[in-house]
């Protein structure tokens, strides 16, 4: 007897119904007219599971789509969010994060983005012109969709008063909180909180990443701080005042900066007193990011006789710095080295 069901998924299904009852048999017609409908019931009830089970594991799969301004936080997401989320970073660490411009691919990948992670102050000044590109009011500053690190932070540098005359001032205080490890507690619990909210069923799944995320941060602190105890009242000159925050985690003293205004390069007028403060102050090192020129910090160490250390302002900077942990590994460690 030929199979009641022929062809494939690719043709599609041919039903072939069997022979006709043979009358001297009146019964065994309808046995197989039963057996056909058994088996086509079977077959549908199997299509109906399997397409409600693909449906259940798309969902189950589905990832929280996240936008960060700058590398750190990028990293951030992935040590909280693990395998629940998809992040891109749209800083690159090896530009100024102050001058960065967003391409049309960035805008995409906002437009796509269930959350919008950033410094929030005036860091980022192209930010916000980013978010009104995307055009959706959700991740929008003070909305729920955008994640403000800044905040529950303590700035510091807070201007008393404002003038263009005293150069790039940061309105609401020194925005690069981010290069003090102990701000990241803060920064962990902002987030945590933000992707619990937004994916309520892997909630306890983010908070045990953070508790980890904490506990191995917490280790890591005690250990950059003895690593440079010696460094704690050292004094030591950077390029911009974008290293307040890491020292004050180190304890360190950073009165001066090539810049003599924030944004305006080094000055021969200004060049020429730092040498004497240099030696006035017995400074054994200029600090500065990769991103800004080093001519005139060299020119100043050799004729001084004092190291121009790099100290990293984004994750992934450098080789092997493409972590929180690794990032501030190296950072600690140039300084260590460097005030000896």
């Amino acid at each position: 007897m030929p199979s009641p069901l022929r062809g494939g998924f690719g043709r599609g299904w041919r039903i072939t119904l069997p022979p006709s009852p043979n009358p001297s048999h009146p019964g065994r017609g309808n046995q197989r007219e039963d057996n056909l409908m058994l088996k086509l019931k079977n077959i549908f009830l199997v299509f109906i599971f399997l397409g409600l089970w693909c449906s259940n594991s798309q969902a189950e799969e589905k990832k929280l789509n996240i936008v960060t301004t700058q590398t750190i936080f990028a990293d951030l997401v992935k040590q909280l969010g693990g395998d629940k989320v998809n992040v891109k970073a749209i800083a690159s660490p090896k530009f100024n994060i102050h001058f960065i411009q967003p391409t049309p691919s960035d805008v995409r990948a906002v437009t796509k983005a269930d959350l919008y992670v950033n410094a929030g102050l005036d860091l980022e000044a192209w930010s916000d012109p980013l978010l009104e590109a995307v055009g959706n009011p959700e991740l929008f500053r003070g909305r729920p969709r955008n994640v403000d690190l800044s905040s529950g932070i303590t700035l510091l540098n807070v201007p008393t008063h404002v003038s263009r005359s005293e150069g790039d001032l940061h309105l609401f205080g020194n925005p690069h909180f981010q290069m003090n490890p102990e701000n990241l507690k803060i920064m962990a619990r902002t987030l945590v909180e933000r992707l619990k909210i937004f994916d309520p069923q892997n909630a306890e799944y983010y908070e045990q990443n953070a508790q980890s995320f904490l506990k191995n941060l917490e280790t890591k602190i005690e250990e950059w701080k003895n690593l440079c105890s010696h460094c704690r009242g050292q004094e030591i000159l950077s390029y911009h005042e974008d290293i307040a925050y890491f020292a004050q985690f180190l304890g360190l003293k950073s009165e001066q900066f090539l810049e003599p205004k924030p944004g305006v390069p080094p000055t021969p007028q200004h060049l020429v007193f730092l040498e004497g403060y240099v030696k006035k102050n017995q400074i054994k090192a200029i600090v500065m990011p990769t991103y800004y020129p080093r001519a005139e910090a060299n020119k100043l160490a050799s004729k001084l006789g004092i190291k121009v250390v790099t100290i990293c302002q984004g994750v992934g900077e450098l080789p092997n710095t493409d972590n929180i942990i690794t990032f501030f590994d190296y950072n600690v460690k140039a300084i260590q080295e460097a005030l000896k």
